[in-house]
C-alpha cells in the first residue's frame, strides 16, 4: 500500500468554493474515491495506524477516517483496483493478491479484514507486472456466494479464482491479441465475466472452468457531430467500458474520449477527457442493440481504477443524475444531458490506483 504522506489540496468546484476537509462518524456512505493513507505511528507488532482518506464527490470535500490500524501484510503492497467496495493489493516482490476492507468506513478500525489469495503465476510470454483492473462475482469475497475474483493484465492474460476454495488461479489468454488494455466486468444478469474489444463492438465472456463465448453487439443511433468534432474525436485515446447496475436490469457501454498532447511538467504526454458517450442495451423484437443516449435518469455512472459501477442519484444527496464521474485522464465529472465537463484539482500526492466505492448500506 502507498506509503505516502499525503498531502491535501484545496479542490476546486463549480462556483469556486473552498472544500472543506471534514472528520466525521459516518452513518452513511458513499460513494467514495479513495486517496490513500497518512501513517501516525508504528506499532511494536508491525502494523502501522493512521489515517484513511477518501473524497465524497456529492459534497466536495475529503473525509478523513482517523486511527485505522493498517495491517502489516499490506505495508508494501500496491492498490491495484477496487470491486464491489474491496481494495485489491499487489505484492510484486512475491506475486502475492491479498483483499481488504480497509477503506470501508463500517469496516474494523482495529483489525481490518486481509484475504490472501494464491501467487500469481504468468502465461508463456506473458507479464503480469501491470494490472488493467480486477471484478469480484459477488459483493463480498467472504459471503456464503460462490464468490469468483478476476484480475486484467495488460496484454492478454486473465485470471481467476475462487477466495478460500482454490490453491492455484485459473489463466487464460484472450483471443486475438484484442484485448490488451480492456478492462473486466462482471454482469449479474449473464453470471459472466465479460472483456471488450477495442471499439466496442465484440465482447468475449468468461465463467470460471467454462469456454469464452464471443458476442458481437449491433448499435442503433449515434450522436449527431459535424464533422470537425468526428475527426476530433477520432484522434482521441478511446477506452470502452461495460456498466451494469446492481439489480443487473440496466446495461450501459461507456465509451471514454481523451486527448492527448505534450507536457513539459510531465515531460510526456498527459491525457485530458474529452468527452463521453453512454449506449444503453435495449431488447426489441428484433434482438438487443445498443442505443445512444444522452439521459441515463437517475444514475450515476463511476469509472476509475475500479470495477466500473452505476448508482441511482437519490441513493446519496448531492450527486447528479445522468452524470460519469471519472479519475484517470483528469479529474470530474461529465454531464451526459449537456456536455458539460466539472473538472475538480486532485489532491497532491493521490495515490496512482484511485478507485471509487460504491455506498455501503448499513
Amino acid at each position: 500500500m502507498s506509503q505516502l504522506l499525503i498531502r491535501l489540496s484545496k479542490l476546486s468546484s463549480r462556483n469556486t468554493n473552498v472544500c472543506i476537509h471534514k472528520c466525521v462518524r459516518l452513518f452513511s456512505t458513499g460513494p467514495y474515491l479513495t486517496l490513500g493513507t497518512r501513517v501516525q505511528e508504528v506499532l511494536p507488532s508491525g502494523c502501522k495506524t493512521g489515517d484513511v482518506l477518501l473524497f465524497n464527490p456529492a459534497k466536495e470535500e475529503i473525509v478523513t477516517l482517523h486511527g485505522k490500524t493498517i495491517p502489516k501484510e499490506l505495508k508494501d503492497e500496491e492498490m491495484i483496483g477496487a470491486s464491489h467496495g474491496w481494495s485489491f493489493f499487489y505484492d510484486r516482490s512475491d506475486l502475492s493478491v491479498r483483499i481488504s476492507d480497509i477503506y470501508n468506513p463500517f469496516a474494523s478500525k482495529s483489525n481490518p479484514t486481509v484475504i490472501t489469495l494464491p501467487r500469481l503465476t504468468d502465461l508463456p510470454s506473458e507479464q503480469i507486472e501491470q494490472v488493467c483492473n480486477v471484478a469480484m462475482s459477488s459483493p463480498s469475497p467472504l459471503g456464503e456466494e460462490d464468490c469468483v475474483v478476476a484480475i486484467k493484465f495488460s496484454g492478454d492474460q486473465l485470471s481467476l479464482c475462487r477466495p478460500g476454495r482454490d490453491l492455484e488461479w485459473t489463466n487464460t489468454s484472450t483471443p486475438f491479441h484484442c484485448c490488451e488494455n480492456s478492462n473486466v466486468m462482471y454482469s449479474k444478469r449473464y453470471k459472466r465475466f465479460y472483456l471488450s474489444a477495442p471499439g466496442g463492438i465484440h465482447f468475449f465472456s468468461y465463467h470460471l472452468n467454462d469456454n469464452i463465448e464471443h458476442h458481437e453487439l449491433a448499435y442503433r443511433d449515434h450522436p449527431e457531430l459535424d464533422q470537425s468534432e468526428w475527426k476530433i474525436l477520432s484522434m482521441c485515446s478511446r477506452r470502452e467500458y461495460l456498466v451494469e447496475s446492481s439489480c443487473g436490469d440496466e446495461r450501459y457501454l461507456v465509451k471514454w474520449y481523451a486527448h492527448g498532447s505534450y507536457s513539459t511538467v510531465l515531460d510526456g504526454i498527459e491525457y485530458k477527457t474529452k468527452r463521453f458517450m453512454v449506449f444503453s442495451e435495449e431488447e426489441t423484437a428484433e434482438g438487443k442493440f445498443m442505443c445512444y443516449t444522452e439521459d441515463i435518469g437517475e444514475m450515476c455512472i463511476f469509472i476509475a481504477s475500479n470495477e466500473a459501477f452505476c448508482i441511482p442519484a437519490s441513493s446519496c444527496p448531492g450527486l447528479k443524475p445522468s452524470t460519469i464521474y471519472f479519475m484517470g485522464h483528469g479529474f470530474g465529472s461529465y454531464d451526459l444531458t449537456t456536455g458539460d465537463i466539472h473538472h475538480s484539482k486532485a489532491p497532491d500526492g493521490v495515490i496512482t490506483t484511485p478507485c471509487w466505492l460504491p455506498p455501503v448500506s448499513v
